[in-house]
């Protein structure tokens, strides 16, 4: 049986995402992401005009006839959310933890993907690979992959990305667009997205809250680390403290930028502190010049 609270959870997702994802957003979604892969279609005998770079020299050759390979453009598309939902992700200083966020955002991506009768899958992991659910179509696979992302309980704290972004490559046959989405606050990532992205196509999606940026002036508190356990005393109306911690995290945002940057994989930062849709739309514009 599923809990009430969360059905009412998924319903209100489910409204949210059906007015985001409206036909401007779908197309703009469709125009990004959609042809650009092509499938081998047929073998056919070779006629005046066409690209002699295409000819099948295996079947000219046993045929003694010149023959071209012909390709179609591929419409259909597979997406994968690979989702971070270890303990560092229940923060949340607003109204939703980082992990809602992320699962609310998951999900306007998959009803667009739905919309335009792409697969979508999904990989949840923390320190270990939690679940995975193979692309499949349908609004009804959709709202299942969402149940899963918000109904998701484990006692497990910390996050091993390269293990899922490893994993993902043995099991991705098909080229796909792999949304990977995380704080990102492990730092040895670089080496399994580089490859990962040369055979599909990865975009990071970094989840913060504004906290992680400037903390609040609120006095003496006590801190958790939520991966580590680790419990520290400080004061948050220290201007010392409040230098050392917003460069650190400065400086840790801007690595980040850079290690993406320097493999090829495009980003797009969600807040729980804003709207994100519009970020999203602009993001599709800049890919879309770009291609």
């Amino acid at each position: 049986m599923i809990p009430q609270e969360l059905l009412k959870k998924v319903r209100q997702i489910q409204i949210y995402t059906s007015r985001a994802v409206n036909a401007s957003f779908a197309g703009q979604y469709e125009s990004v992401f959609k042809g650009r892969g092509m499938q081998f279609d047929e073998v056919r005998e070779y006629m005046p005009g066409d690209d002699i770079r295409t000819i099948d020299w295996n079947v000219t050759a046993r045929t003694g006839k010149p023959y071209i390979k012909r390709f179609v453009e591929e419409r259909e598309m597979t997406v994968i959310f690979a989702v971070d939902l270890s303990a560092s992700g229940r923060f949340g200083t607003l109204d939703k933890t980082k992990n809602q966020l992320a699962a609310e955002f998951c999900a306007v991506l998959a009803f667009a993907a739905a919309k335009n009768n792409d697969k979508v899958g999904l990989l949840i992991f923390t320190d270990r690979i939690e679940l995975f659910i193979p692309p499949k179509k349908g609004s009804r696979h959709v709202l299942r992959l969402i149940r899963e992302l918000l109904y998701f309980q484990t006692p497990r704290r910390q996050t091993a990305l390269p293990l899922a972004l490893d994993y993902l490559a043995k099991v991705i046959r098909k080229k796909a667009t792999v949304f990977v989405v995380s704080d990102f606050i492990q730092a040895d990532f670089k080496r399994s997205l580089g490859l990962l992205n040369k055979r599909h196509d990865c975009i990071a999606v970094p989840v913060r809250d504004p906290a992680e940026a400037a903390l609040p002036k609120v006095g003496i508190i006590e801190f958790t680390d939520a991966e580590t356990g680790e419990t520290i005393i400080i004061d948050t109306s220290s201007g010392d403290f409040h230098r050392q911690y917003e460069g650190k995290n400065a400086e840790r945002f801007s690595r980040l930028k850079n290690e993406l940057a320097s493999i090829n994989v495009d980003c797009i930062n969600i807040n729980t502190g804003k709207p994100y849709i519009q970020d999203l739309i602009q993001f599709f514009h800049l890919r879309h010049r770009r291609y």
